[in-house]
Parts: C-alpha cells; structure tokens; sequence
C-alpha cells in the first residue's frame, strides 16, 4: 500500500483568520486580507459560512453559503472593482 506525496489533495484555499476588522485567506502561497470595507458580505455572517470557501479555478473563490465570487484581483485590488452589495448602502 502506497500513500499519496504530501501536499495533495489538500484544498488550496482556505480562511486562516476572522477578525473585527476581516478576514485572512491563504490562497496557495498568498496570504489575502479581505475588509468588511471592502466586502460587507462577509460582515455579520455565521462563521461556517465564512469558512466553507472553494476555489473553483486558480485565483477564483467562491463562497457557496453566502453566493459570493471573488477573483483575486479584485481582492489584491478592491479599489479597482468598487460594486457595492445593497447591504452597504444600509
């Protein structure tokens, strides 16, 4: 019986941190902070919803529970994509 080489499957995305001000994401070898500033849809959520995160193509997260879509520019780079949800109108 032969074991897999360490590292696979494991999942390449997932949510290291949640704090009052965001949450961390560790996404392959980068480590991304997402504001509430910037993405109130995660402000306010349960923490399995946060948590359950999927990257469906490489620099592409989605967060099935909430129904957000995330592509990693967007993330490096909110300034560029200012779309607000109505929540942050509230």
């Amino acid at each position: 019986m032969s074991s897999e080489p360490r590292g696979l499957g494991i999942s390449g995305v997932e949510v290291t941190n949640v704090s009052s001000h965001g949450i961390w994401l560790l996404a392959g070898d980068k480590e991304l902070f997402l504001s509430y500033e910037d993405f109130p849809w995660f402000k306010d959520q349960p923490l399995r919803r946060i948590l359950s995160v999927e990257e469906p193509s490489p620099g592409h997260f989605y967060w099935p529970e909430l129904d957000v879509d995330l592509g990693i520019e967007s993330i490096e780079h909110p300034e560029r994509f200012p779309l607000q949800s109505p929540a942050s109108s509230a």
